[in-house]
């Protein structure tokens, strides 16, 4: 998987798109002809990427995209909801399909990145908000469109949302269904930075590339420590968040970090 990109399973009309080069991995939602968006199988591939690329050795950092500039994710697909949500039972298992790959998002160890041109509406915001940073360009939209279908959004979605935007901007997104523009969205917190559409490719890169040249576990315990802290842990969480600051201090690379810092030379991190 290193330096290349490949499908995960197949070239259906929808898939996940999985690549990886120095470091960054980069997951590509592409579903073009529908604007990015996901079908159950695409949902239950996603996670079956997480699931494969935490695994990976050298990964540092992940990026989330959708193929081309128009769209992220435009949502779910609607146009299979007449089968597989069309009854309690069917939703329950598509729910739970989408459950399992924005948590697996989520949990995910290593930081991650949504990389946002285009549409970003519903289950793409969902997406959004699973990862630990958002960059968008000038040209992405934003909206929650659940009020206007006559879905409904559970605990753990909207604990997410509350999170990153806090209480009123959710209600705010919710009640009214309405579209917001990159730069509202960044005042309403959904996201970290926007970019202007021909910059957008070169400095999201810039702010992967600076991730990725950072200690790995440094990140990894850091974002550990980041998350129990929006929930109250159990001990095991916080004996598993102690052993990662246990390993950073026991790295090489904290050793090679104090060189470089006497040295006055930037440092180069190997994850070890």
């Amino acid at each position: 998987m290193n330096g290349a990109s490949s499908p995960a399973g197949g070239q259906p009309a929808g898939h996940i798109q999985e690549a990886l080069r120095d470091g960054i991995a980069t997951l590509t939602i592409s579903n073009p002809a529908r604007r990015n968006a996901m079908t159950l199988a695409m949902w239950r591939q996603l996670a079956a990427s997480l699931a494969r690329l935490r695994e990976a050795p050298d990964l540092r950092v992940l990026a989330l995209t959708g193929a081309g500039s128009q769209a992220f994710v435009s949502g779910a697909d609607i146009s299979e909801f007449d089968q597989a949500r069309d009854s309690a039972e069917a939703a329950a298992v598509y729910n739970q399909a989408v459950a399992e790959a924005q948590d697996a998002l989520a949990r995910f160890p290593a930081p991650t990145v949504a990389l946002i041109q285009g549409a970003c509406m519903g289950g793409g915001i969902g997406l959004a908000l699973a990862c630990d940073l958002r960059y968008a360009s000038a040209s992405a939209r934003f909206r929650m469109p659940a009020a206007r279908l006559g879905l409904g959004y559970g605990y753990a979605d909207m604990r997410r949302v509350v999170a990153v935007t806090g209480m009123a901007a959710a209600f705010e997104l919710f009640y009214t269904a309405r579209t917001l523009d990159a730069e509202q969205a960044q005042a309403g917190g959904l996201l970290h930075e926007r970019f202007a559409l021909d910059d957008f490719e070169r400095l999201s890169q810039a702010r992967l590339q600076r991730i990725a040249a950072n200690a790995p576990l440094s990140l990894r315990a850091a974002k550990a420590a980041i998350l129990a802290s929006m929930r109250e842990p159990s001990a095991a969480e916080l004996e598993t968040i102690a052993a990662l600051v246990r390993q950073c201090f026991d790295s090489a690379d904290y050793a090679e970090g104090r060189r470089a810092f006497a040295e006055r030379r930037d440092p180069v991190f190997t994850g070890r």
